[in-house]
């Protein structure tokens, strides 16, 4: 007899990458998205402009992206883009307050990306591959 004991949390889904169907690119390594949200790279490889859109800080969603796909805490992201923005060097992504509000502008948004849980509930968006 075999016994199986499933310790921790419950099962979480991965956070996805989603962009605008203008942004014309299928998969993205996990540098050039770190690029993209220190708000170095601010074009997509066809000339699109990029506009980021996220989360607040304190949205459990935003800091698992931030944790696991960026590799970077949000404390570190947030403190980039004080930095670019108040050194006029740059403008900081768009906050918004939900996972709805999020899709809506990454779908109506030319160049837009963003992320998300549970992809299945969302069409007309690009869904971005990770290549490390």
């Amino acid at each position: 007899m075999v016994l199986v004991m499933l310790i921790g949390s419950p099962i979480t889904h991965a956070v996805d990458v989603i962009t605008n169907i203008t942004a014309d690119t299928a998969s993205i390594t996990t540098a050039q998205l770190r690029r993209i949200y220190s708000m170095r790279q601010v074009k997509w490889a066809n000339g699109v402009p990029i506009t980021i859109f996220v989360l607040s800080s304190t949205n459990l969603t935003h800091q698992k992206f931030c944790k696991e796909t960026l590799r970077l805490f949000p404390y570190q992201l947030d403190r980039i883009w004080n930095k670019l923005t108040f050194s006029g060097m740059g403008i900081a992504p768009t906050i918004v307050s939900s996972m709805d509000e999020l899709i809506k502008a990454v779908k109506s948004t030319t160049g837009a990306i963003g992320y998300i849980e549970n992809i299945n509930e969302v069409s007309d968006v690009n869904v971005l591959n990770i290549d490390e």
